[in-house]
């Protein structure tokens, strides 16, 4: 018996706000067909608060496995370079099958949380002696079979890693594995271009201004089709800027800036330390800001410079990057909490247009992470995927509020899951809170973590 194709939302969030007593209706691929507010119920399946499925613009899915294994402090000062040398040992033992097992995990994860699709920034591409595979695609494919066994939709990002540093500096031993030039990339972009498809979309990601050339970075948008996104880390830590400044004369997204014409295919990933005029260039550009607040924070790296680039017109999404959390609810808390901090004010994300903070958040989360992944997402609007969640509205947070109150207690009121069902291209892939195979992809991902453990320097 196929699923039922519509759905009857007593309050849904489309483009515009919430609306009521609005009809979804969807094909058999997933797409939405109708999304008609002020409907009359038909005996439709129904819900009370429904919100599109957030996109996770930046992921890097065997970071996953070492959760929580970075949180002792090292005989000097620790920082995002010093986590890096962990992250580089680990990555040196695991294994397509690895791969696989860990993003199944992760994916089920962030499903549960409220994304339905994720951006796979996707680096380890050779193997433990730096080879590529038979398969130069081997461990990509390993993370698209994860997406298609939870249900999440999938961009994957093929990454160009060539140098250790500014200059064309070479690569050192512990960093092998993940090295490419851009006929590597073009030949994983290639092989993958079978798996594409209503749930699989595949661009480029030069890893950063340290490990790709501009040359090389010119050759991969020459080479890709028209329309693919882009993304690339940047201006992530103090010292990475410093060093571009040494080698360039410039910061690195003013040298981005003037040597490449971004646009919105693009995806800045973390941005966070940019100067006045990088601030108003990148909001003009149209290009997104990849926010990534947990891992930022959990890696020292510093905060964004929200509020001016949201006046100056900016785009933002966000990711949960090396997955210290799952949930696009401590996201945007840390996003907006962060800048509290900061300017020691309240409620910064917000506009003459939408004072609602939670409102605000979610909705430019939406735009940005859909610009980011290249696919037909973030909005409940027909011709778009039938990517939705469905709140608890029962829960003591929810219970008797308004539809226009619902994101602000979603966002900033305590610390349950009120996502309660999950539907991806219009199948459900979480019901009452728990992933449809979410069983046996713990076991699995408990078997390969126990095994990495044992391999842990």
């Amino acid at each position: 018996m196929s699923e039922p194709s519509a759905l009857f939302a007593r309050h849904a969030l489309l483009a515009h706000g919430w609306e009521s007593n609005v009809l979804l209706e969807w094909d058999a691929g997933g797409t939405l067909l109708t999304v008609a507010p002020g409907a009359v119920h038909a005996g439709q399946p129904l819900a009370d608060i429904v919100l599109p499925g957030m996109v996770n613009l930046h992921s890097h899915a065997f970071q996953r496995a070492l959760g929580g294994l970075t949180e002792t402090a090292g005989d000097g000062p620790d920082s995002f370079w010093t986590w890096r040398q962990l992250m580089y040992r680990f990555a040196h033992n695991i294994t397509p099958e690895h791969i696989e097992a860990i993003a199944a995990q992760l994916f089920s994860e962030c499903l549960r949380h409220g994304y339905t699709s994720v951006c796979e920034f996707h680096y380890v591409q050779r193997d433990q002696a730096g080879a590529l595979y038979a398969r130069p695609a081997q461990t990509a494919e390993r993370v698209v079979a994860a997406a298609h066994m939870t249900g999440i939709g999938v961009t994957m990002l093929p990454v160009l890693y060539s140098y250790a540093g500014f200059g064309d500096k070479p690569l050192a031993p512990e960093q092998q594995r993940f090295r490419s030039d851009t006929a590597d990339v073009l030949r994983i972009v290639e092989a993958l271009e079978p798996l594409r498809g209503r749930q699989v979309e595949v661009g480029v990601a030069p890893h950063s201004l340290r490990a790709a050339s501009l040359g090389q970075i010119g050759e991969l948008l020459a080479a890709l089709p028209a329309g693919r996104p882009l993304h690339i880390h940047i201006a992530e830590q103090q010292g990475e800027v410093e060093q571009c400044l040494a080698a360039t004369g410039q910061r690195p997204v003013r040298y981005l800036m003037d040597n490449v014409a971004l646009d919105a295919r693009w995806c800045l990933v973390h941005a966070t330390h940019l100067d006045d005029g990088e601030v108003a260039a990148l909001a003009a550009s149209g290009a997104v800001a990849g926010l990534c607040p947990t891992t930022e924070a959990n890696l020292g790296d510093g905060l964004f410079p929200l509020a001016p680039f949201l006046a100056a017109g900016g785009r933002i999404g966000i990711g949960s990057d090396s997955h210290v959390s799952q949930s696009p609810v401590e996201e945007l808390r840390w996003l907006e909490y962060g800048q509290r901090l900061l300017h020691q004010k309240r409620n910064v994300a917000a506009s003459p247009a939408q004072r609602r903070v939670g409102d605000f958040l979610w909705q430019s989360a939406l735009q940005g992470g859909a610009l980011a992944s290249g696919r037909p997402v973030g909005v409940l609007a027909a011709g778009k995927r039938a990517d939705l969640l469905v709140l608890d509205s029962e829960h003591p947070n929810l219970a008797g509020i308004g539809a226009d109150d619902v994101l602000g207690s979603f966002i900033f009121c305590g610390n349950d899951n009120l996502v309660r069902d999950v539907m991806v291209g219009g199948r459900w892939v979480v019901r009452h809170r728990e992933h449809i195979a979410q069983t046996a992809i713990a076991q699995r991902y408990k078997q390969t973590i126990a095994q990495l453990r044992k391999l842990r320097p």
